[in-house]
């Protein structure tokens, strides 16, 4: 049986972050899940594991917001694909979006999740998926 692809997921809501990884799981993927963006960065650098995509939220408490969670990520992985959700900052998405990204805006629909991850891993090279100018 083929290894699940492997999701980094950085929510800071107990609640929220199960249901991210019930969709991921329903939708055929694996998950690690954190809470920080310290988290997420001291596991993805330290990792031996090949994550697939990142899944953050924008606002993360105190500490590393997506936006730097998401771009630091990026200078280790530059063809990572990203997805942010978020209920309130979609309008900062064009200047502090990583290209390449997607933001779904919350509330979101398990099957919104998983459509944009997949469309995010199915681009290859393709370079139009960027966060509006």
């Amino acid at each position: 049986m083929p290894e699940l692809p492997l999701v980094l997921v950085v929510e800071d809501e107990y609640l929220l972050q199960g249901d991210l990884q019930l969709a991921l799981a329903d939708g055929g993927f694996a998950s690690k899940a954190v809470y920080t963006g310290e988290e997420a960065l001291a596991l993805f650098m330290g990792a031996s594991t090949a994550y697939k995509a990142l899944v953050t939220d924008v606002r993360l408490g105190d500490g590393l917001n997506g936006w730097e969670v998401a771009r630091r990520i990026r200078e280790k992985e530059p063809s990572l694909p990203v997805i942010y959700v978020t209920g309130s900052s979609a309008e900062d998405w064009a200047s502090h979006g990583v290209p390449k990204s997607i933001l779904v805006q919350k509330p979101f629909l398990p099957r919104q999740l998983i459509a944009a991850l997949s469309n995010l891993l199915n681009i290859g090279s393709r370079t139009d998926l960027r966060p509006p100018a």
